[in-house]
């Protein structure tokens, strides 16, 4: 399958606040879409970065991994100034509303919709673990799993804080992302890009050592 549909990626720069701690992290901000309009997937830490990316293009929506504060600090600015929806899973809302407690998203992503931009379509995929309203976009006409952080090159997402659980990411990441076709490429919210065939061989190897 062919598409006029392309992805772009900016990193930015921020931190990332839970439980009392705050550390320094790098973040991975997908665009999708071609010449005439665009989805952000985790519009993190700097809106005018995502904004110069975006180059005037129509944003039709972004769309939230999960509700870390990492993957959503500048998500409002970004709608504000782009008239976008931001979509979570409303099992993120309690998340979501420790950064944002003055501003709801606009729409709520189900597991099984499907969000065109400009020739192809992205399926979201509800994978809770690493938050409980954790998803992932698949993209089969790209050959890309955008897997926010329920999967890494090198194994599952953390689940050593609140609100996530390693049994639940486990089952998620087998369930559902394994299967797809080895060659898709798994675009993480964090590092590098890894494949599906690359992971899944080492699955065992993750439920052993528990993380």
């Amino acid at each position: 399958m062919t598409t006029g549909a392309r992805i772009e990626h900016l990193v930015t720069s921020g931190t990332f606040s839970l439980d009392g701690g705050t550390w320094d992290v790098d973040n991975n901000v997908w665009i999708v879409g071609d010449d005439d309009e665009a989805l952000v997937i985790d519009a993190a830490h700097d809106a005018d970065a995502i904004v110069r990316a975006l180059g005037g293009r129509t944003l039709r929506a972004i769309v939230c991994t999960h509700a870390h504060d990492d993957h959503i600090d500048a998500a409002p600015e970004l709608a504000d100034r782009t008239g976008a929806p931001i979509l979570l899973h409303a099992d993120d809302l309690p998340l979501w509303k420790q950064t944002h407690p003055d501003r709801l998203p606009d729409g709520e992503l189900t597991d099984g919709q499907r969000l065109p931009v400009a020739d192809t379509e992205l399926t979201v995929l509800h994978t809770p673990g690493h938050a409980p309203g954790a998803v992932c976009l698949y993209a089969p006409g790209l050959c890309a799993l955008f897997s926010g952080d329920t999967l890494f090159a090198g194994g599952p997402g953390a689940t050593g804080r609140s609100y996530s659980d390693f049994p639940t990411i486990i089952s998620s990441i087998g369930d559902r992302l394994l299967g797809l076709p080895e060659g898709t490429v798994v675009h993480t919210g964090h590092g590098e890009t890894t494949t599906v065939g690359a992971e899944a061989p080492h699955l065992q190897e993750w439920i052993d050592r528990g993380f």
